[in-house]
């Protein structure tokens, strides 16, 4: 497992829409790397995402990587949903157009460059390094 990047991350968001911040950890071997930002006007499940597509982009190179993330939202997006969304021209089974496609489309550039497993773990649960995506986001949804 040492040669495959381990990536946590999270969003936060004060008020929903409001002042939003994501936040994620990468770690490789003994090296840690620590990326977080922030949007004015936005929404959690965005955060969520960004902070996914933020840490791809981190990435200098095509990796194996495990995401973790507390959002179902993310893991079954990205996992099960995208296909039928991508099928009915990011349509959903309402036939109203998918929030957050835009990130969405995003998100799949970034993931065809990798190869990647998706982990849920439960937010607020005493996971260290999910903690810690956590905090970040959170302090980055005050600036």
């Amino acid at each position: 497992m040492s040669d495959v990047v381990q990536i946590y991350t999270d969003g936060a968001c004060l008020g929903n829409p409001g002042r939003g911040g994501w936040g994620a950890v990468l770690i490789y071997k003994e090296y840690q790397k620590k990326i977080s930002g922030h949007d004015r006007e936005t929404t959690n499940n965005r955060m969520e995402l960004r902070a996914v597509i933020e840490a791809l982009r981190a990435l200098k190179k095509s990796a194996k990587a495990v995401i973790y993330t507390d959002s179902n939202y993310v893991k079954d997006g990205i996992t099960k949903w995208i296909y039928s969304w991508k099928k009915n021209h990011w349509r959903n089974a309402n036939r109203k157009p998918v929030k957050n496609a835009d990130l969405w489309q995003e998100l799949e550039i970034e993931t065809v460059k990798h190869q990647l497993d998706w982990v849920w773990v439960k937010g607020h649960a005493g996971n260290h390094f999910n903690e810690i995506a956590d905090q970040l986001a959170r302090e980055a949804s005050t600036k």
